[in-house]
């Protein structure tokens, strides 16, 4: 019965998409300008490798922010200036989608899919505002309003140019903090985020790395950014170009680890904060490989969690009646967690 199911679950993962006609086939870029203003004429994998190991023993400083000086809110939408400035005028303005609940106390920045279009996951917010909760739904990089020209998909914020992608990942994470310094501005102090896929990492990265964070719940769960791009069905045409070019699996998960929520998890120990993980037991796109080991991790650090494994994969999470499922268990989570 569960071989049946999961083939059931694998065709329609596949069916959805097939069914995206837009997706961009980029060329591979190393993009050391992206993360250096001088690399000297470095060999890139020379020069990728210490960045990385540098990288990911100072994430605190790599990681850091100023508060934005023009913050504003207009017809409900919170925009400011990014802190991580892109080659993209268009991509380094903030949008976030506000939506209030009454009691001023708790709030959640809520971090959608890849490619979610301006409209998607706004019911996730009225739910979150029923609850009590506000919600903040912050667009991507290169999402929506942030999309850049000639791009209507957000291939630049997962894509085979190495360099660009961990920029536009770094400054997805510095934006969520910069929408938590505004609501603590706003009186908010009890501050969550939710994210989704590609949100789901970014959330995680900023929940080790953020103080004033107390709760995160993520739906999709997996280990390194590479592994995920690697052998994901919703990122062939990402990996592609990098295969091409040479790099193995090994590589891309080491040069992108800092990007990854797994090298930052003994940062969780101690920490007190509440943790939400649900899982698709069939997800093509974040395999339950990668998602065990992660798990497997989290408990070999200490680190408290709460976990549930749904019958379905990437796509089909948000269908009937796993969206359903999953909506109330993460809107009791953090309704729970924050107030």
């Amino acid at each position: 019965m569960s071989d049946w199911f999961k083939t059931l679950v694998h065709r329609y993962e596949q069916m959805r998409f097939d069914q995206e006609p837009r997706r961009s086939r980029l060329p591979f870029a190393w993009g050391l300008e992206h993360l250096a203003a001088e690399t000297n004429g470095d060999d890139p994998r020379s020069f990728l490798n210490s960045y990385v190991e540098d990288t990911i023993a100072r994430s605190e400083e790599w990681y850091a922010l100023t508060t934005a000086a023009d913050y504003a809110v207009r017809d409900g939408v919170l925009t400011f200036t990014s802190a991580i400035s892109s080659p993209w005028p268009e991509n380094n303005r903030v949008y976030g989608q506000l939506f209030r609940a009454k009691r001023k106390a708790a709030a959640v920045v809520v971090l959608a899919q890849w490619n979610a279009r301006w409209e998607e996951q706004q019911n996730v917010c009225r739910w979150l505002q029923h609850l009590g909760v506000t919600a903040v739904k912050m667009s991507l990089p290169y999402h929506d309003r942030r999309a850049i020209p000639n791009h209507p998909r957000a291939d630049h914020l997962v894509g085979p140019n190495i360099g660009l992608t961990m920029q536009a990942m770094r400054q997805a994470v510095v934006d969520v903090r910069r929408t938590l310094r505004w609501l603590e501005q706003e009186g908010y102090s009890r501050l969550g985020v939710l994210g989704t896929s590609v949100g789901s990492a970014i959330g995680f990265i900023a929940l080790c790395h953020e103080p004033a964070l107390r709760a995160g719940a993520f739906v999709h769960a997996s280990t390194y950014f590479g592994e995920v791009v690697a052998s994901g069905l919703t990122t062939t045409n990402v990996w592609e170009p990098l295969a091409e070019a040479g790099l193995a699996v090994e590589e891309l998960r080491r040069f992108w680890s800092p990007i990854s929520p797994f090298p930052y998890i003994g940062r969780l120990r101690s920490a007190g904060k509440e943790i939400l993980l649900i899982t698709g037991r069939y997800d093509p796109t974040f395999s339950p490989e990668l998602t065990a080991q992660l798990l497997a991790k989290l408990r070999s650090e200490g680190v408290e969690f709460e976990h549930v494994a749904l019958p379905c994969g990437h796509y089909s999470m948000g269908v009937w009646p796993f969206s359903s499922i999953a909506g109330y268990r993460f809107g009791k989570f953090l309704a729970r967690a924050l107030t």
